[in-house]
């Protein structure tokens, strides 16, 4: 369906005409102006009516077979962009044969072990064509290294290379546990990465600085925010401190955030969330107007999804929708109602993407920018967060940044957990379907994949691939890593060196274990 465009007319069902921007009448703007600074209205002043949200489908089951199909149907039916969720071996560098993958091979996300699962993975997805964003943090670089090398391959110049890696690991100390090394030679990697993309893959984001974890561990609004901006403030210090130039990392840093039940909190909460970051960006650096936009995406809350009666979760997961588009993201995952209990079905991963354009395309609500503006309530929530994520931003700087306020940030997030919890059980929070109008028979049925047979035929493929290489170059590979892991040199280019040799995600990870350790919590 045609987009319409900033200056097209748009009216409401009724015939009523639509303005492309709404300002108090007769006074200066009282909130500022769509695209100007500090952007609390929106980054673009046309917003949606210059163009859409992306429409980027989570997802990623079993084999790289099988994620591929999935891909190809969602792009049949609109959308726009690619999120790849992993399994938890590739998320702690374990490949899909070694002892610590029993059992979790191809769980909660796709398996990646070599360049053959990418090859399989974007079979027949040009990558000049789509953007890509992997959820990946403790071996980002391993897989952005994978990304450039399939490029490569297909001939795809690396400037027309487009997504994002997640690559955000601060917040996997504090909510999610997917890391693997200690917390500086992390960051140094973080670092290698920005540095690489800047000269190399300049239209990728190199970090989705993640405040979804957090939310989803138990974080309120506010804490959503500061926490994760306190952690993009650590990573823009450490990639000014290794020589990067603000103007050339700081319009690729992009965000990630939750959007949960509350409707007009969230919409205060974005708002909030991009004046805020447009501020901090000035006041500290002096960065233009390209730094000091937030560019975020969003996905709706996973830990909102009940079990009970798992139908509700479709409206849930509208009103989440609803409030990240009246928010101004850039970009929209939408959770399956299914997903509390098992991977996301065809059907119900259909009626996600038909959400969202039935938000975009029916509900008028992309039709001008920022239509909740000048409400009394959310411009008094809107201050009020930002007033909150100051105080919460201050004590973290206090204690000396984000690096040395994990156990901090991390016991905020427990007890607001705890209280969420407390509300719960007392049943001074409801949960419909939970706490409030349950029933006491759920006869919704869901058909699992044999995991066992998925982890059988990964590691078959990756014996294949393993007995078909060159063996000294996959030592030589392997060398040129530690080398480079031990010197200080960027670790982007042996990395993507390795990958073309076919070493794994495994075997290159280990060699930085071996080199650097491991995480060891306090």
């Amino acid at each position: 369906m045609k987009e319409s465009g900033p200056e097209q007319n748009v009216n409401t069902g009724s015939g009523i005409p639509v303005a492309p921007v709404y300002h108090e009448p007769d006074a200066p703007p009282f909130v500022g102006t769509p695209g100007e600074f500090p952007f609390t209205r929106g980054i673009h002043p046309t917003m949606y009516r210059g163009r859409l949200w992306t429409v980027r489908q989570y997802a990623g089951f079993g084999t790289a077979r099988d994620t591929n199909r999935r891909y190809r149907y969602l792009l049949d039916q609109g959308t726009t962009g690619l999120s790849v969720a992993f399994d938890l071996p590739t998320q702690m560098g374990y490949d899909s044969d070694h002892p610590m993958a029993a059992g979790e091979v191809g769980r909660v996300g796709v398996a990646v072990d070599s360049l053959e699962d990418m090859r399989v993975l974007f079979r027949d997805i040009p990558l000049d064509l789509v953007s890509t964003s992997m959820t990946i943090n403790a071996t980002a670089a391993v897989l952005l290294a994978l990304y450039v090398a399939l490029g490569d391959e297909q001939g795809v110049p690396r400037h027309k290379l487009r997504g994002t890696v997640q690559n955000d690991i601060l917040k996997e100390y504090i909510a999610r546990g997917t890391y693997i090394y200690p917390v500086e030679p992390s960051l140094r990697l973080i670092s290698d990465v920005m540095s690489f993309c800047s000269r190399e893959v300049p239209a990728w984001n190199t970090i989705s600085i993640s405040g979804y974890h957090m939310r989803e561990a138990g974080a309120t609004a506010p804490q959503e925010v500061a926490f994760t901006f306190a952690n993009g403030l650590e990573y823009v210090e450490r990639a000014i401190s290794a020589g990067i130039p603000l103007e050339q990392f700081g319009p690729r840093l992009s965000f990630f955030f939750a959007a949960h039940n509350d409707v007009l909190e969230e919409v205060a909460k974005f708002r909030a969330a991009r004046r805020l970051w447009a501020l901090l960006m000035r006041e500290r650096y002096g960065a233009d107007d390209a730094s000091c936009r937030l560019r975020f995406h969003t996905q709706t809350g996973g830990s909102t999804l009940t079990a009970q009666q798992p139908l509700n979760n479709v409206v849930r997961v509208t009103l989440q929708a609803l409030s990240a588009v009246l928010g101004g993201t850039q970009s929209l995952h939408t959770n399956s109602f299914d997903e509390a209990l098992a991977l996301p079905s065809e059907e119900s991963a259909l009626l996600a993407v038909r959400t969202q354009q039935i938000l975009a395309h029916e509900s008028g609500v992309a039709n001008t920018v920022d239509p909740l503006a000048g409400s009394y309530y959310v411009e008094a929530l809107t201050d009020a967060i930002e007033t909150r994520v100051r105080e919460y931003l201050d004590r973290i700087q206090e204690g000396g940044g984000a690096a040395k306020a994990v156990d901090f940030m991390k016991e905020e997030i427990h007890q607001a957990a705890y209280r969420h919890q407390l509300e719960v059980e007392g049943g001074t929070r409801g949960v419909v379907g939970v706490n409030a109008f349950a029933e006491k028979k759920d006869s919704f049925q869901i058909q699992e994949p044999d995991y066992g047979a998925l982890e059988t035929a990964q590691r078959a493929d990756l014996e294949r691939t393993r007995a078909r290489r060159d063996q000294g170059r996959v030592r030589s590979s392997l060398d040129a890593i530690r080398s480079a892991a031990r010197t200080g040199d960027n670790l982007l280019p042996p990395m993507i060196q390795a990958v073309k040799h076919l070493v794994t995600l495994g075997e290159i990870s280990d060699t930085l274990r071996e080199e650097w350790g491991t995480y060891e919590e306090g």
